[in-house]
């Protein structure tokens, strides 16, 4: 079973390790992303012994990807593979890859080292050279690029969003409702959920205006071209007169 959006091009695809995120911190923003009307594609479950030929159609409808780093992503090769595919249409600027780091250090991914680092290589024992050379390439790439981060019971936004950056720290979060406060960790999950659309949001609309700048400068471009072709018509017609 899968969630699609509910038009033809899935505008965000998830990228995550299922078994430890599914039913918790995915769902949450699933949840976030329907209140926010964003479409989104969703692979809930691995379909295990099937190639990744369907997934791969809808990393390449979409126009951005969620890398959602955790702990245990580095076990699966599904997770791998997808993200490669992603590093491959960023670098051909078709797709935009924000990298969610959850209870898991940048660093950690970028070196595969800690328990991201043991889970990484216990997958590399059963690949190939060429297999674990391009996962790295494609860890230490998306790992680079800024992103969001949730470590331990903190919440340290880092965003990049093509021309614009805003970088804040959330050190001590506090929600008050009646005599009682929501935990720290409660709050700092569901302020983070919260970010993440609101960054996708954002993504989006610098892309739609890239893309409106882009089509406005075809359309001159092709304005232009006519014009010459108008003015070198009228040029031949006048020497045919002058003949």
């Amino acid at each position: 079973m899968r969630v699609f959006s509910t038009t033809d091009v899935h505008q965000v695809f998830f990228n995550y390790r299922g078994e430890e995120l599914r039913y918790s911190f995915v769902s949450h923003l699933i949840d976030a992303f329907e209140r926010h009307g964003l479409d989104f594609f969703v692979d809930k479950y691995e379909q295990r012994g099937k190639d990744l030929k369907d997934l791969f159609a809808r990393i390449e409808e979409s126009k951005i990807a969620l890398a959602i780093f955790s702990t245990r992503y580095a076990e699966s090769s599904w997770c791998m593979d997808e993200l490669v595919k992603m590093k491959k249409l960023s670098d051909q600027r078709k797709l935009q890859i924000i990298p969610i780091f959850y209870k898991v250090s940048a660093r950690d991914v970028r070196k595969q080292t800690g328990e991201f680092g043991e889970n990484f290589w216990t997958l590399a024992k059963a690949s190939s050279g060429d297999q674990i050379k391009k996962w790295k390439e494609a860890l230490e790439c998306v790992s680079d690029k800024m992103g969001l981060s949730l470590k331990d019971k903190r919440y340290f936004p880092l965003t990049l969003i093509l021309t614009r950056i805003h970088t804040s720290i959330h050190t001590r979060l506090k929600l008050k409702t009646g005599t009682e406060h929501i935990p720290l960790q409660h709050y700092s999950e569901a302020h983070f959920v919260k970010e993440i659309a609101k960054e996708v949001k954002r993504v989006m609309a610098a892309i739609k205006l890239q893309e409106e700048e882009e089509n406005n400068l075809e359309d001159k471009g092709e304005s232009l071209r006519i014009v010459r072709i108008a003015f070198s018509m009228h040029d031949c017609f006048s020497i045919i007169i002058n003949c």
